[in-house]
């Protein structure tokens, strides 16, 4: 059973853990709180440490919004914005209940009558919008890899397609979001044509198009290295067997090459996620870089707090999705936890 908690714990990333069932197993308890105190003390120190110097200085800096709000003042903000996000959900629940109640009244007056269901035009609350930002990364993220993954198998099996497709390569992985948001902006508006039954909205698309523009190129570039990688000896047994393409890629490329994959993937993920803030400002979708560009916008005394509210949160759902990007590409490592 330890055994199976230490494996489970290194596989997810939370080796902070391990010292604690060592200890529990009883091996070497002076050792394991030394390691202990490593991985989870240290850390901890240096975090209040941090909290404290936050704590003397915000106040004595001032700037146009008033000063800079303290720990406190910012985990006082973040229980307003959860007050706030339930409070909404309680208004949303009464509009439909007092919507279902007038359409049971007209219907028992008429049962022909024509029954309107409208739906809720409530603002967006703070864990819509995060809900909102996920939902989109994760849309352009899985358009990336879409693209990246079987271009880059392309890329790793045939030299001539490597070299034709590398400098583009060079070319657009360092442009920056905010040169590549007007041309999708432009594009999305020609070809994009919204309507009342429209899936998506222009600024989601926008949005989406560009993490997916400017988070691909790592995927691809590991996924290349991956493929070409291969033991050519592998490569030598799908010649002597005849293989075709599809029966290689699946019995002996995609194997070998699945670690390099994962980590282009975990480096595509967090371009993205950095990526999406700028896209959300510019596009206005309705996520949390929307969220922070508003709070900037509005100027209010509580502006300056909550925007450091999202970039905790930014933050800490960046270090969560890496960490689920990183057990992944442990578990496809092949190597030993």
């Amino acid at each position: 059973m330890p055994n199976k908690l230490i494996k489970f714990f290194n596989i997810t990333g939370l080796t902070w853990f391990v010292p604690l069932v060592k200890i529990a197993a009883g091996e070497n308890p002076g050792q394991q709180l030394r390691q202990l105190w490593l991985i989870m003390g240290v850390p901890i120190v240096a975090f209040v440490l941090f909290l404290g110097l936050w704590s003397m200085t915000a106040s004595r800096i001032n700037t146009s919004l008033g000063t800079i709000p303290g720990p406190v003042a910012v985990w006082g903000e973040a229980e307003g914005l959860i007050d706030e996000h339930f409070a909404e959900k309680v208004k949303m629940a009464e509009f439909y209940k007092r919507q279902e109640a007038r359409n049971r009244e007209k219907l028992a007056e008429d049962p022909a009558a024509e029954i309107k269901l409208r739906p809720y035009t409530g603002k967006s609350t703070y864990l819509d919008q995060i809900i909102t930002s996920l939902y989109t990364v994760f849309a352009g993220f899985l358009i990336a890899s879409l693209i990246a993954v079987p271009l880059g198998i392309l890329c790793g099996m045939s030299s001539i397609i490597n070299t034709a497709i590398n400098p583009l390569i060079q070319i657009f992985k360092p442009v920056s979001p905010l040169a590549w948001l007007p041309i999708v902006t432009l594009v999305v508006s020609a070809v994009y044509v919204t309507t009342d039954d429209s899936w998506f909205a222009k600024s989601f698309i926008t949005s989406a198009v560009t993490v997916t523009l400017c988070s691909l190129w790592p995927t691809l570039i590991n996924t290349a290295v991956g493929v070409s990688s291969i033991d050519r000896d592998l490569a030598n047994v799908g010649k002597v067997l005849r293989l075709d393409w599809p029966t290689q890629i699946k019995r002996i490329i995609l194997p070998s090459a699945l670690p390099y994959i994962f980590t282009g993937m975990r480096l595509s993920l967090g371009v993205g996620w950095m990526v999406l803030i700028a896209a959300e400002m510019l596009a206005q979708n309705p996520g949390l870089g929307k969220f922070v560009w508003d709070e900037f916008q509005n100027g209010s005394s509580n502006s300056l707090g909550r925007i450091m509210v999202a970039v905790f949160t930014i933050g800490i759902i960046g270090f969560i999705l890496d960490r689920i990007m990183q057990s992944l590409q442990t578990v496809f490592s092949f190597s030993k936890i």
